[in-house]
C-alpha cells in the first residue's frame, strides 16, 4: 500500500486546498519555525481518526478550523483526506484507491467519509487496523513526542511495542471478546434471573395441571350424567308443553264462544238503556204536556180579558162620541159615573181573580186608561183626541187578541202531537222490559260459565309459568354443562330413552339425578377446571419459556467457554507474537543504537509487575435471592512492562536516567526506527526528530531514512540540511503577515541544490 496524497482545506493555516503529493519513497516538508509545517504532520492524525483535541494542540474541535485572516474570511469547516493506493488489496475494501477523509465542523460535529460514502470512526480503525496504521502509534511520530517511548511507564511502552508489532489488532479483537464475554455473563445472569423468577410459578401452573388432569375425569363424569339427565328433562318438558297446549286450546275456544254471547247479552242489555231513556223521555214529554196545559189554560185567560177590554174599550169610545155629538162638557150624568165605577170595579175583579203579574199591570193600565179618557171627556177641547186614541188602543188590543188565538191554536195542536207519542212510548217500554229481564238471565248465566272458564285458564297459565321457569333452569343446566363439561354435553339427542317409562317416573328421581350433577359440578369447580385452557396454555408456554430460558442458558455458557477460549488463545498468541517481536526489535534496535552511538549495547526487557486490585467479596446469608456484602479482599495482579536497558561505548551510563538529551533522542530515534524496520508500516510520518541532532548525527540519521525507506514511505517534516538531502520531493511551506500558509515543491536535483 502506497500513501499518495494528502489534501487540506481550512485545516488549521491552510485556508484553501492546499494539496501534498507523495510520488517519491522520502517526502520532506520543510520551512521555517512557525509556517505551519507540523500542522501537516497533524493534519495526518486527525484524518485518521484522532480524538484528543490537546494531541493537536487545541482545545476543541473548533480550534481546527481556518479562523479568518485579511486574504480569505473565517471557514466553517476544516477537512483532511488521504489517498491511498490499495491496489494490492492490502486494505478490506474492492477499490484499487482508497480516499479517507474527515470534516469537523464549527458546532463539534465530524464526519468520516471514505470514498464518498459517510462511515463511522469504528469502520475507519477496522479498516486500516491490518495496514498497523492509526491516530496513532509508532508511525506518526508528532514534534516533541520522539522522546514519549523512552519517558513513558513500563505498561505504555508495552502498548507501543505491540502496536509496532501489529499486535493491535490481537490487542482490539481480545478487548472485543471480553466486552462480548462481558455482555454474555450479563446475559447469562439476566436469563438465571429471569429462570429463577418463572419457576416458583411454573411449580404452580405444573400443580394446576395436575389438578386439570384430575378434573378431566370429573368432567367425562359429568358429560354421561348430564346427557341422561337433560335427555330425561327434555323429554318431561316437551311432554308437560303438549298437555298445556292440549287442555288450553278447548279452553281457549270456550271462553271466546262465551264472549260472543256475552257480546250479545250486553247488546240487549244496551237496548235496554234506550228503554230507560224513552222512560226519561215519557217523564220530559209529561212535563211538557203539563207545561202546555198550563200555557193553554193562560193563553184562555188572556183571550177572555182581552175580549173584555175590548168591549169595555168599544163602549168607551162609542161614549166619547156621543159626547162629542151632545156637545155635553160641563156636566157629567150619574148615569156615567156609575157606569165608570162598574168598568172600574169589573177590572180590579179580574186583576184579583189572575196570579200573572202581566195580567194584573195590563188591567192595571186599563184602569188608568178609563180613568184618564173619563177625565179628559169632560175637557170638552179633548174629547176628539181622546176618540183617536180610544179607536187606536181597540185596534192594538184586536191585534193583540188574534196572536193570543193563534198561540192558542199551537199549543193545542202541539199538545195532541205529545200525547200521542206519550202514549206509544209507555206501550214500547212495558214491551221492552219484557225483554229486558231475559237478557238479564242470560248474561248471569254466561258470566258464571265465564268466570269458570277464566279460572281454569289462570290455572293453566300458572302451569305455564312453572312450564317457563323450568325451561329457563333447563336452559341455564345447559350452558353450565356446556361451560363445565364441553359443547359434547349438550348432544343427549343420541341417548336411548324409553320415553313412555321416563313420563311414568316420579320428579323425585329426576331431582336426585339434578343433585348428584350439582355435586359434581361443584366438585368439577373446586378442582380448577374452570378456565383450565387458558391456565394449560400458560402452563405450556411458561414451560416452554423455562425450556428456551435453558437452552439459552446452555448456549450462553457456551459462547461463555468459547470467548473464555479465544481470550485465552488470543492471550497466548500476543504473549508469543510480542516475545518473538520483542527479540526481533531488539536486533534492529541494537544495529541501529550501534549505528548511532559507534557501539554500545541496547535492549528491551520485559518486566512483571504486581498490581494489587480490591473486590468486594459477597456472600448469600438470607438463601439464593439474596446477597450481602461481609468483606473486602485483594487480589494480587501481574502486569508485564517493557524496560530499557543501554549501554553507551566509552561510557560508564546504564539506564535512561543518565542520558543527555541528545543521547535520549539518538536513543529513541534508533527504538523507533527498529520498530518500524520490525513490522514495516505503509508510510512513517517523523516531525522534526531530527530537530536535537548535530551534523554527524543527522548524517547517521540519513543513512537510516534511507535503510527505512526501502521498507516504508517517509514523510519527514524537518528543516534539517542533511534530512533534507535525502527526500526524493520537498515541499515548503511559508506564512506571510496573513497568517495563512503557503506551498511550493521543487524535485531532488533542486533539493541537492538547496542541501548544499
Amino acid at each position: 500500500m502506497l500513501l499518495k496524497s494528502i489534501e487540506l482545506h481550512g485545516f488549521k493555516s491552510f485556508p484553501r486546498k492546499s494539496l501534498f503529493e507523495f510520488i517519491s519513497p522520502i517526502s520532506a516538508v520543510v520551512g521555517p519555525n512557525g509556517s505551519g509545517k507540523s500542522n501537516v504532520a497533524e493534519a495526518f492524525q486527525f484524518v485518521l481518526g484522532e480524538q484528543s483535541i490537546k494531541s493537536l494542540r487545541g482545545k476543541k474541535g473548533e480550534d481546527l478550523i481556518w479562523n479568518g485572516g485579511a486574504d480569505f474570511p473565517r471557514a466553517n469547516r476544516a477537512s483532511v483526506k488521504v489517498l491511498l493506493d490499495n491496489s494490492n488489496k492490502f486494505l478490506n475494501i474492492d477499490f484499487p484507491e482508497v480516499a479517507i477523509e474527515r470534516v469537523v465542523h464549527r458546532d463539534g460535529v465530524n464526519e468520516y467519509i471514505v470514498n464518498g460514502s459517510q462511515v463511522r470512526l469504528r469502520d475507519i480503525i477496522e479498516l486500516l487496523a491490518p495496514a498497523h496504521i492509526g491516530a496513532s502509534g509508532h508511525h506518526i511520530i508528532s514534534q516533541g513526542e520522539a522522546d514519549r517511548v523512552l519517558s513513558a511507564n513500563p505498561r505504555e511502552r508495552r502498548e507501543m511495542i505491540e502496536d509496532a508489532l501489529g499486535l493491535k489488532i490481537y490487542q482490539y479483537k481480545r478487548q472485543e471478546s471480553e466486552r462480548k464475554l462481558e455482555k454474555t455473563l450479563e446475559n447469562i445472569s439476566q436469563v438465571d434471573a429471569l429462570r429463577k423468577e418463572i419457576a416458583p410459578h411454573l411449580r404452580f401452573l405444573k400443580k394446576q395441571a395436575e389438578k386439570i388432569e384430575k378434573a378431566a375425569e370429573l368432567k367425562e363424569r359429568l358429560k354421561t350424567f348430564a346427557k341422561k339427565y337433560l335427555k330425561r328433562e327434555s323429554c318431561y318438558l316437551e311432554w308437560l308443553k303438549r298437555e298445556i297446549e292440549k287442555t288450553k286450546r278447548p279452553l281457549e275456544a270456550k271462553k271466546a264462544a262465551l264472549e260472543r254471547e256475552l257480546n250479545e247479552a250486553r247488546r240487549v242489555l244496551e237496548q235496554s238503556k234506550m228503554r230507560d231513556a224513552k222512560s226519561d223521555e215519557v217523564v220530559s214529554l209529561e212535563g211538557k204536556i203539563q207545561s202546555l196545559r198550563k200555557r193553554k189554560d193562560g193563553l184562555l185567560r188572556d183571550i177572555g180579558r182581552l175580549q173584555g177590554e175590548i168591549a169595555s174599550e168599544e163602549r168607551a169610545l162609542q161614549r166619547e162620541r156621543e159626547i162629542v155629538s151632545s156637545d155635553k162638557v160641563r156636566t157629567v150624568p150619574l148615569r156615567e159615573l156609575e157606569e165608570l165605577q162598574s168598568d172600574l170595579e169589573s177590572k180590579i175583579s179580574q186583576a184579583e181573580q189572575s196570579n200573572e203579574i202581566s195580567f194584573i199591570k195590563s188591567v192595571l193600565r186599563s184602569i188608568h186608561s178609563l180613568f184618564s179618557s173619563f177625565v179628559e171627556s169632560k175637557k170638552g177641547e179633548r174629547h176628539d183626541s181622546l176618540i183617536r186614541e180610544s179607536e187606536a188602543e181597540l185596534t192594538k188590543l184586536k191585534a193583540e187578541l188574534q196572536n193570543k188565538e193563534t198561540e192558542l191554536t199551537a199549543v193545542s195542536e202541539e199538545g195532541s202531537a205529545f200525547e200521542r207519542k206519550y202514549g206509544t212510548l209507555r206501550a214500547e217500554i212495558e214491551q221492552e222490559k219484557d225483554t229486558n229481564r231475559d237478557a238479564e238471565k242470560t248474561l248471569f248465566r254466561i258470566t258464571s260459565e265465564q268466570s269458570a272458564v277464566v279460572g281454569e285458564l289462570a290455572l293453566l297459565r300458572s302451569k305455564e309459568e312453572q312450564l317457563r321457569v323450568l325451561e329457563e333452569d333447563f336452559k341455564r343446566e345447559l350452558e353450565e354443562c356446556a361451560l363445565l363439561a364441553g359443547r359434547e354435553a349438550l348432544e343427549y339427542g343420541s341417548v336411548s330413552l324409553d320415553e313412555s317409562a321416563a313420563l311414568q317416573e316420579e320428579r323425585a328421581m329426576q331431582e336426585e339425578r339434578r343433585r348428584v350433577i350439582e355435586k359434581v359440578k361443584i366438585q368439577l369447580e373446586e378442582s380448577g377446571l374452570s378456565g383450565s385452557g387458558e391456565l394449560l396454555k400458560e402452563y405450556q408456554e411458561t414451560s416452554e419459556r423455562d425450556s428456551f430460558l435453558g437452552r439459552e442458558l446452555e448456549d450462553l455458557g457456551k459462547s461463555a467457554e468459547a470467548l473464555e477460549k479465544l481470550i485465552s488463545e488470543l492471550g497466548e498468541k500476543l504473549d508469543q507474537e510480542f516475545k518473538t517481536g520483542v527479540g526481533k526489535i531488539n536486533a534492529e534496535f541494537q544495529k541501529f543504537f550501534a549505528l548511532m552511538f559507534g557501539g554500545g549495547q541496547a535492549e528491551l526487557k520485559v518486566t512483571k509487575n504486581k498490581k494489587r486490585k480490591t473486590q468486594n467479596i459477597e456472600e448469600s446469608i438470607f438463601g439464593d435471592e439474596t446477597l450481602a456484602q461481609v468483606g473486602v479482599e485483594e487480589e494480587v495482579e501481574e502486569e508485564e512492562g517493557i524496560d530499557i536497558e543501554v549501554s553507551l561505548p566509552r561510557k560508564k551510563i546504564k539506564g535512561l536516567t543518565m542520558l543527555s538529551g541528545g543521547e535520549r533522542a539518538l536513543t529513541s530515534i534508533a527504538l523507533l526506527f527498529a520498530m518500524s524496520a520490525v513490522n514495516p508500516p505503509p508510510f512513517i510520518v517523523l516531525d522534526e526528530t531530527d530537530a536535537a541532532l548535530d551534523e554527524a548525527n543527522s548524517k547517521k540519521y540519513g543513512d537510516m531514512i534511507e535503510d527505512l525507506s526501502e521498507r516504508s514511505q517517509l514523510i519527514l517534516i524537518t528543516h534539517n540540511r542533511e534530512t533534507m538531502s535525502r527526500a526524493g520531493v520537498i515541499y515548503g511551506v511559508t506564512m506571510g503577515q496573513s497568517g495563512v500558509s503557503k506551498m511550493l515543491s521543487i524535485q531532488f536535483e533542486e533539493a541537492v541544490a538547496v542541501a548544499k
